[in-house]
């Protein structure tokens, strides 16, 4: 569904990817560990759009996204949740969540059912159905997180990039997050997952990847790498 070969990216003269490849399959959770640093949020910039890679492809559903604006990427299919939320503050929860699903909404993807989608986001979260008339800008930072990811949903998209979704939450929202990825990937939703929970992610994942000085260091099923000694030390916090 997602294929990134030999990437390569970074920001002006630094060089923060080198050369990696992930795949993403239909209806699967894939997860990229790493420290702070590693380029895993440049990764998911790169691949929706934010940054333009030096060298490398993209393709997504089989169509080659490499480079394009963020706006063209989105039509073809892929929704992202970027670390820091980035709600829109002077807009109420429901706007926030309909400027999602603009590409739907001008024809740029298939519209289908907009308001039952909307529906089905608040019964995801139940927190944005109490607030869906308040500014975005004065919700919790959970909230913001959930309204975030909420916005990603409502593209309807074919594959889901969630940054960080923990990021500065406290441990019952966290769970909370955590709660709603398996949801998510209940409903067979693709997801490439960047988290800092690494145990957390790889108990939800299917797949994953270890990042390091942007270059993976290893890969394997999520099951398998739990129980990789190294990766236990090195990110889990544990020895095997």
């Amino acid at each position: 569904m997602l294929a990134i070969k030999e990437l390569y990216a970074g920001y002006g003269m630094v060089q923060v990817l080198h050369g990696i490849s992930i795949e993403v399959p239909q209806g699967k959770v894939v997860t990229l560990i790493g420290s702070n640093g590693a380029g895993k949020t440049t990764t998911m910039r790169a691949v929706s759009g934010m940054i333009k890679p030096s060298a490398g492809r993209i393709v997504l559903a089989g169509r080659d996204i490499t480079g394009k604006p963020s706006h063209k990427i989105a039509k073809a299919g892929l929704a992202h949740s970027p670390e820091g939320r980035r709600v829109f503050p002077t807009l109420s929860v429901t706007d926030n969540l309909r400027l999602g699903a603009y590409p739907r909404l001008t024809l740029g993807r298939p519209r289908g059912d907009v308001d039952g989608d909307l529906d089905k986001v608040f019964d995801l979260f139940p927190r944005l159905r109490e607030r869906r008339d308040q500014l975005a800008g004065t919700l919790s930072g959970g909230e913001q997180q959930m309204l975030a990811m909420g916005r990603a949903i409502m593209l309807n998209p074919e594959v889901l990039l969630l940054d960080e979704p923990s990021m500065g939450l406290a441990p019952l929202l966290v769970e909370e997050v955590f709660r709603i990825i398996r949801a998510l990937k209940e409903r067979g939703v693709t997801m490439l997952l960047v988290e800092q929970f690494a145990a957390a992610a790889l108990n939800v994942a299917d797949y994953g990847y270890v990042l390091e000085n942007g270059s993976i260091r290893c890969h394997g099923p999520a099951e398998k790498l739990k129980n990789d000694p190294a990766v236990r030390a090195a990110y889990l916090g544990q020895a095997h």
